[in-house]
């Protein structure tokens, strides 16, 4: 019987054919995501329906009720990324579909656009652009990176590689993770809690995992007095009313948020000028998405037992 895959992400191969072709050689049919966009719960279960072995999954949601739905034919579900907080794992192991994720190859790519962001908003490239394209002349006298405090919230493998690009800048590092070991650091980052990081950065960036809120009104009001905040883990990690209330106020400085509470993002920080927005696109690299989709690729064959 040849094996059918659901292919769930609506960009998978659209700028490098090679993911696709991984499956094709394979002699994998492809069922496609008719949407063109992320799918919801209604949507990734119908589009499942049709008998499928494999899912290249993207942020659909993976719960008990969608991998239910297309139990027991469904075997093995393949993120493209590194969070799989989507999926059901426990349910997952129940029904026995194997589940894979790509971590390594986002680093990169996460991290250039974490730094790329950091850089707009200290130096106000955003609205000095709009500015001059508006016919104006106005310069803004913004912040170096030099000697600027950088908490990294989470220091896995993005969380590493943006320290690693910030030291050139000279950069003074502080890290909060309750999981790392302090063996593995080096002299120049310094181990911190949340609150003391909070009270001393001038800059703050989130690479934790999970979705739990980690800075409501009381963190944030603990971070120093225009201080900006960067968001490319997930939108859950912040309150969204207490961050809008602390821009508002002027307390923050700025801030840039990748990953949002719901997407596609319609809230209130679409409201905020100094709010640098940009739609969950971080992985989105040539390289990044060539390397992503052509492991998971590999990875969904694997566990369907298919050669590649």
């Amino acid at each position: 019987m040849t094996l059918r895959v659901a292919l769930g992400p609506s960009s998978f191969a659209e700028k490098d054919p090679e993911p696709r072709l991984v499956l094709e050689r394979a002699g994998v049919e492809l069922v496609i995501n008719p949407h063109k966009r992320r799918l919801n719960e209604a949507e990734i279960i119908e589009l499942l329906a049709s008998g499928v072995d494999g899912l290249i999954a993207g942020l659909e949601p993976l719960n008990r009720r969608v991998l239910a739905s297309a139990a027991p034919r469904l075997r093995a579900v393949a993120r493209v990324g590194i969070g799989v907080t989507n999926v059901d794992f426990e349910a997952a192991r129940e029904l026995g579909i194997k589940v894979s994720s790509t971590p390594e190859p986002p680093a990169q790519a996460v991290a250039e656009l974490t730094i790329t962001a950091l850089l707009a908003l200290v130096r106000n490239l955003v609205p000095m652009n709009q500015g001059l394209h508006a016919g104006g002349w106005s310069k803004s006298i913004g912040t170096g990176l030099i000697g600027l405090n950088v908490l990294l919230i989470g220091y896995g493998r993005i969380g590493r590689r943006v320290g690693a690009m910030l030291r050139p800048f000279g950069a003074r590092l502080m890290v909060c993770d309750p999981f790392i070991d302090p063996a593995t650091l080096t002299e120049d980052e310094l181990l911190v809690g949340l609150n003391e990081g909070l009270a001393a950065a001038d800059a703050v960036s989130l690479h934790a995992a999970g979705t739990s809120c980690l800075l409501g009104r009381a963190e944030l009001a603990r971070m120093r007095p225009g201080a900006w905040l960067l968001n490319s883990a997930r939108g859950e990690l912040v309150d969204e009313t207490a961050l809008v209330e602390a821009l508002q106020s002027g307390h923050l400085a700025g801030a840039w948020f990748d990953a949002f509470w719901q997407e596609p993002y319609t809230g209130p920080l679409l409201g905020l000028e100094q709010v640098l927005l940009t739609p969950h696109a971080a992985t989105y690299t040539k390289q990044c998405r060539r390397a992503m989709e052509t492991e998971a690729a590999i990875n969904l064959l694997r566990d369907l037992n298919a050669n590649a």
